[in-house]
């Protein structure tokens, strides 16, 4: 019996326990070093040409410069009746900072660009432990700084851009937001925070919760942030960007959404990041999802009702920052 299982914690929404049996039948809940090629072979989204398949949403690769200069991918979508002038959207994949690509998370991508005729960038940054912080947040600070650039070419408003990342991707988004506040980068708009991986300590209440239970336990969470800072993890020698929740002060930032689930490692540290925004004078929405397990709304969990109203809320925001006036009738 581990430790875990002692453990009072949250249980599972009933109808995400059932997707969860599923899911563990081909994803482990622990993700070790080892395991990191195989998992990086494991298709994690439907392929790209089944997403846009008879939707009128054109697709774009460009070759960008990245951290130091090394070159990155970074895919655009876009309506094919595209009107100029609207928003736009940067998204960043999750992962834990190991796997995943550009195009894990596409779906979110494709419906944003329908829905609001936004055009939407997703980046290919580079993996840990390959490329260790700072390569991945600063590859994605970089991605940003061209894409806003491009915003005539592309066809949207540059003072209207959006960060939005899930986990691993949510956590580089709230490290690029600090980026463009330090440095006097792109003046985004907003920051979606989907279930961010935001605190490289993993000593909340909820990390012990769970820990060979659920999507990306409290282990998987260890070899996500042992590969991207190595020996620096857990000393005074991790920066801000890479590990926000180490930020000491969070104001001057873009309103942030942030949501996650009870039922996951990082619910702890994304309800302290909302708290530390408002103490910081900040603005932030929070949604802890009662029983959600990390990442249920794009892990097969899609068609459950707690999916469905995450998914509402997290829209009704996005309208808002967006101005969306939804078409009646």
């Amino acid at each position: 019996m581990t430790t875990s299982d002692t453990l009072r914690r949250p249980p599972f929404d009933p109808e995400l326990a059932a997707v969860l049996s599923v899911i563990g039948e081909s994803l482990p809940s622990t993700l070790t070093p080892e395991m990191i090629p195989l998992m990086r072979q494991t298709p994690m989204m439907l392929p790209l040409e089944q997403v846009l398949d008879g939707r009128a949403v054109t697709h774009e690769e460009f070759t960008v410069p990245g951290y130091e200069g090394a070159e990155i991918i970074v895919s655009v979508f876009r309506r094919t009746d595209h009107v100029a002038g609207g928003p736009a959207i940067f998204h960043i994949h999750g992962g834990g900072m190991i796997v995943g690509d550009r195009f894990f998370g596409v779906e979110a991508c494709v419906e944003w660009v329908e829905r609001y005729d936004a055009v939407v960038a997703s980046i290919e940054y580079r993996l840990a432990p390959e490329h260790p912080d700072p390569v991945p947040v600063e590859d994605c600070y970089a991605g940003l700084q061209w894409f806003v650039a491009q915003g005539d070419e592309l066809g949207f408003d540059a003072s209207r851009v959006v960060v939005a990342g899930a986990s691993a991707g949510g956590g580089l988004s709230a490290g690029v937001a600090l980026l463009c506040r330090d440095r006097g980068g792109p003046a985004l708009i907003a920051q979606l925070l989907m279930c961010p991986m935001v605190d490289d300590r993993n000593e909340t209440v909820s990390s012990h919760q769970y820990d060979g239970i659920g999507v990306w336990d409290r282990t998987s969470n260890d070899t996500g942030w042992d590969a991207l800072l190595g020996d620096r993890r857990g000393t005074d020698e991790v920066s801000i960007y890479a590990s926000p929740s180490r930020a000491t002060d969070l104001s001057g930032l873009p309103p942030a959404f942030i949501d996650v689930g009870s039922a996951e490692v990082f619910r702890d540290e994304d309800v302290a990041y909302a708290t530390q925004i408002w103490a910081d004078g900040g603005v932030a929405e929070l949604h802890v999802w009662p029983g959600g397990f990390h990442g249920f709304q794009m892990m097969g969990g899609g068609a459950t009702a707690l999916a469905r109203v995450s998914m509402q809320v997290q829209q009704a925001w996005l309208d808002r920052v967006l101005g969306h006036v939804a078409a009646e009738g």
